[in-house]
């Protein structure tokens, strides 16, 4: 078995570092790669794109060498799959949302209010079609190379300076988003803007904006949206599941040899499900830390989740039914018919527990 189609057998569980190892003492060429990001800093950086760099250096036996560099250090923070098309970086690390307005086909693989949830998503991507689907569309829109890496578990809704818990309280509400959520959230009465994460704390903190979403629980620790609002809404309806994005200049994967190329890949999937079992295990604890710092966690009242739910849902037939954008009724398809096969999921995967 060629090296390529062994690390492919070796993709699932506990293979995953087994196969990339099988690529780790092979002599081979050398690489010095830059990495954009659209991160200051915090777990996005540091479980994400410095863990991808760390990985790639450790199982190539040091043929990988990956700088990564702060969002806005190489190019736009927001526009990093151009920085990484026009060849200021080799790689880069984004949220395919980012580029919602240009094609809203991105926002199916970035996950919005009317997505599943983060296991659905991993095995829509893995074992669904969904990673494939990823790949040709960006090759054929943008002309890079795309490859899920790093997703999170559903966000707080926001961290916000004002209580939010009915439809009546987002009326008129400042807030920071970005993707479809910012159409979607004027629908809900509420006035979003969008911003790159190194200007979110600022921005709160003198009262520009009411509100911002992010990231997880625990994801919201490091940038201390805490200190300056109090108050803090859950769960993500905007955002139930938010997988991201490793982009690479086609020139430099096509010059690489089949068996680097599949040595990135498995990496990327491993740093992906990485990720998605820290911030599950670090979530659990930030609810305590959110606590102890006086902040008050809100719950969203059901007519919020159900509508935000519902507009999403909505959007996206209605962007399929309309035809503007070639991927997006396949992909929005293949989405629709993964749900349904899992529809009653819960019921055979789950096993009621009373609680004392």
């Amino acid at each position: 078995m060629d090296k390529r189609k062994f690390l492919k057998a070796g993709l699932g569980g506990a293979g995953l570092a087994a196969a990339a190892s099988a690529v780790a003492q092979t002599a081979g060429p050398t690489y010095n790669w830059k990495m954009a990001t659209g991160w200051a800093g915090g777990p996005l950086m540091d479980i994400g794109a410095k863990a991808f760099a760390e990985r790639m250096a450790m199982l190539s036996g040091g043929r990988f060498k990956i700088q990564t560099f702060p969002g806005g250090a190489l190019g736009n923070a927001l526009k990093v799959p151009d920085t990484v098309k026009n060849g200021l970086a080799e790689c880069g690390h984004t949220w395919m949302g980012y580029d919602w307005g240009r094609d809203p086909t991105t926002v199916l693989f970035g996950g919005y209010a009317g997505t599943f949830d983060t296991e659905r998503m991993l095995h829509w991507l893995y074992e669904g079609g969904g990673a494939d689907l990823q790949r040709k569309f960006r090759d054929e829109t943008d002309g890079i190379v795309s490859m899920p890496l790093f997703i999170r578990t559903a966000e707080v809704f926001l961290h916000s300076r004002k209580p939010v818990k009915s439809l009546a309280d987002l009326k008129g509400l400042k807030l920071r988003t970005a993707g479809a959520w910012l159409e979607m959230a004027r629908q809900l009465g509420a006035a979003p803007v969008t911003t790159a994460g190194g200007d979110v704390y600022p921005m709160l903190e003198r009262g520009a904006i009411d509100a911002t979403e992010w990231g997880t629980l625990w994801e919201n620790i490091s940038p201390g949206f805490h200190k300056v609002a109090k108050y803090l809404i859950y769960p993500g309806v905007h955002q139930p599941t938010a997988p991201f994005e490793l982009v690479i200049n086609k020139d430099v994967w096509s010059k690489m040899p089949p068996a680097d190329q599949a040595l990135v890949e498995v990496v990327a999937r491993l740093v992906t499900l990485e990720s998605w079992m820290r911030i599950g295990a670090e979530d659990a604890k930030a609810i305590d830390f959110y606590k102890k710092q006086g902040v008050e966690l809100i719950k969203l009242d059901d007519e919020v989740q159900f509508a935000a739910r519902k507009i999403g849902l909505e959007w996206a037939s209605k962007t399929a039914g309309e035809g503007k954008f070639k991927w997006f009724a396949p992909v929005h398809q293949s989405q629709v018919e993964f749900d349904k096969a899992w529809l009653n999921a819960d019921d055979w995967r789950k096993v009621k527990v009373e609680r004392a």
